[in-house]
C-alpha cells in the first residue's frame, strides 16, 4: 500500500489528469475483471495510458488486457488525493478574504434599509444619482427597472464567473456521492468494518459541505453589494416618490395581467416591481450565461 500511494501521489502532483485516468481505467477493470486500451480510449489519452504502464499501477495479464496492481490500495490511493485537492483548494479558493467580508457586512447593513426609511433614502439618493438621469430622459419606469436588470444581471454573471469555482463544487459533489455508494454496496455485502470506516470518512467531509457553502456564498456577498442597492433605489422610487402611484398608471405584466400601481400585489405578496425585475433579470441572465460560456454548475 504504502509504494502503490506514493505511485498516486506522485501522477497527481504531475497533473495532466493522471488521477482520472487512473480512476477510469480502476472503474472498467473492477467491472469487466481486466482493461484494454480500446475500452478507454474515449475517455483518457494514449500518453495517459502509457503513463499509467509506466508506473507500474496497470500490469499486462498475460496478454488478455492489463490489470490494476493492487486495486484496493490504488482505490484509498485516489480517495486520499481528492480528499487533498479538495483541502488544498478550498484553502486556497473559498477561504473568505477580509474584503469578502466586508463586502458582506455593507450588503448587511444595506439590507436594514428596508425597514429604516433613513437608510433607504441615504441610498436611494446616491444611487439616484446615476440611474436618475433614464426618469429624466423620459424613459419609462419599466424600462429603468429592466436596465437595472440588465446591469445587476451582468455584475453577477461576471462575479459567478470568477469567483465561484465550479470544478471543487464538483470534486465536493463527487466524494459525497462515491461516499454514499460505497455505504449502499457495503450494506448490501453485509460489511460492518467497511460501514464503520465510511461512517468515519463520512464525518471527516462534513467540512467539506462547509467548504462547499463557503464556496457558492462568496460570490453572493459581491453580488448583494450592487443589487441591494438597486432594489433599494427602485423600493424608494415607489415608496418614498410616488412613481407609478397616480390612478392612470396602467401596469401589465407577462402571467400577471394588468395591475394597479407598482407596489400592488403582482405574484402572491410579492410586489409587482419585483415580479417585473425577477423576469427581466432571470431571461437576461440566460443569455449571458450562454454568451460568456459561464459554468455555475459542478462539473466533474
Amino acid at each position: 500500500m504504502p509504494r502503490t500511494k506514493e505511485k498516486v501521489e506522485d501522477l497527481a502532483e504531475e497533473g495532466r489528469g493522471l488521477t482520472g485516468a487512473l480512476a477510469t481505467v480502476l472503474e472498467v477493470a473492477e467491472e469487466k475483471g481486466t482493461v484494454t486500451w480500446s475500452d478507454v480510449s474515449d475517455d483518457i489519452s494514449s500518453g495517459q495510458w502509457g503513463r499509467l504502464i509506466e508506473t507500474g499501477l496497470l500490469l499486462d495479464a498475460d496478454g488478455n488486457g492489463f490489470v490494476i496492481d493492487d486495486p484496493e490500495a490504488v482505490h484509498e490511493a485516489l480517495e486520499d488525493s481528492d480528499a487533498a485537492a479538495i483541502d488544498d483548494a478550498d484553502d486556497e479558493g473559498s477561504n473568505w478574504t477580509q474584503w469578502d467580508k466586508l463586502a458582506g457586512l455593507g450588503a448587511l447593513g444595506m439590507m436594514v434599509g428596508y425597514a429604516v426609511p433613513s437608510i433607504r433614502a441615504t441610498v436611494g439618493s446616491t444611487v439616484n444619482l446615476v440611474l436618475g438621469p433614464l426618469l429624466d430622459l423620459g424613459l419609462p419606469f419599466h424600462l429603468v427597472i429592466l436596465v437595472v436588470a440588465m446591469l445587476t444581471g451582468l455584475w453577477s454573471t461576471i462575479l459567478q464567473d470568477k469567483l465561484m469555482d465550479s470544478e471543487l463544487m464538483g470534486k465536493y459533489q463527487a466524494r459525497m456521492q462515491d461516499l454514499k455508494e460505497r455505504r449502499e454496496a457495503a450494506k448490501e455485502r453485509g460489511d460492518d468494518a467497511e460501514l464503520e470506516r465510511i461512517q468515519e470518512e463520512q464525518m471527516d467531509a462534513m467540512g467539506d459541505q462547509l467548504g462547499m457553502f463557503k464556496a457558492q456564498f462568496r460570490p453572493m456577498t459581491w453580488i448583494m453589494l450592487l443589487t441591494i442597492p438597486a432594489f433599494l433605489w427602485m423600493y424608494w422610487m415607489i415608496l418614498d416618490q410616488g412613481i407609478g402611484q397616480d390612478a392612470a398608471t396602467v401596469i401589465i405584466l407577462p402571467l400577471v395581467g394588468t395591475v394597479e400601481n407598482w407596489n400592488a400585489a403582482g405574484l402572491g405578496p410579492m410586489p409587482a416591481w419585483i415580479v417585473w425585475y425577477f423576469l427581466c433579470s432571470l431571461g437576461f441572465n440566460q443569455i449571458l450565461r450562454k454568451a460568456l460560456n459561464v459554468q455555475t454548475s459542478p462539473s466533474t
